[in-house]
């Protein structure tokens, strides 16, 4: 995972991390340079987890997610955001059909954790439900994936050229190269919706950009991708 002055909600991720019903090997988190509390309450977490901590001040969250999987020992990589809490079974779901060797990729499932009406109806309005996802046609957040390092090399990492829309130019060149995802709905991240309206409009402008710097909408709007 990549950081960034995330303080106090980095106790709401790592006290899902340890409340995972299969740990971790090894957890790698590079910051950006955070300015605030949140390496402080990383290091709260050295001594229950295997903690490598990187730093890398000024990198987007695509260099510092690269800088995170070289460093990482393991076959299996599993990838999360700050910003989440995990569901109990996230890990284990998302690494099984890895370790049996059916696929290259596996993608989990994020839902909403609203603490507000505003997000609630955020929530509600923009995030798709696990009935709406097409398995084939899915594509992952790094909020909850998993994939094999080799395949992360194969496709030469998360394109560092972009700022966003990243995890989704990652997808698609890993699906074109290895073939089909398996689908891992109870691999749950829950995430809080942007709570306001001018939150919502940059988080929404910076897709819009990120998509048109990948050409992504024209290239893809004709087929069965679901984006």
């Amino acid at each position: 995972m990549t950081v960034l002055n995330e303080g106090e909600q980095m106790r709401r991720l790592f006290d899902s991390i340890l409340g995972q019903t299969r740990l971790p090997d090894e957890v790698v988190v590079c910051d950006g340079g955070s300015s605030d509390d949140t390496l402080t309450i990383l290091n709260e977490y050295t001594s229950q987890l295997n903690i490598h901590t990187i730093k890398a001040a000024g990198t987007n969250i695509s260099t510092g997610r690269n800088i995170a999987i070289r460093a990482a020992v393991g076959k299996i990589i599993a990838v999360t955001d700050a910003g989440v809490r995990l569901d109990s079974c996230c890990l284990a779901q998302l690494v099984k059909p890895l370790e049996k060797a059916e696929m290259t990729l596996a993608a989990g499932f994020y839902i909403a954790d609203p603490h507000t009406v505003f997000e609630t109806a955020m929530g509600a309005t923009v995030l798709p439900a696990v009935d709406d996802v097409n398995p084939e046609r899915f594509l992952p957040s790094s909020r909850s994936v998993a994939f094999l390092k080799s395949a992360w090399e194969g496709v030469g990492g998360y394109p560092e050229w972009l700022n966003f829309s990243e995890d989704v130019v990652f997808d698609l060149r890993v699906r074109e190269k290895f073939g089909p995802f398996a689908f891992s709905p109870g691999a749950i991240a829950y995430f809080r919706p942007r709570g306001s309206l001018g939150e919502f409009s940059r988080q929404y402008r910076n897709y819009a950009e990120g998509d048109g710097r990948t050409g992504i909408v024209r290239r893809y709007q004709n087929t069965h991708t679901q984006i």
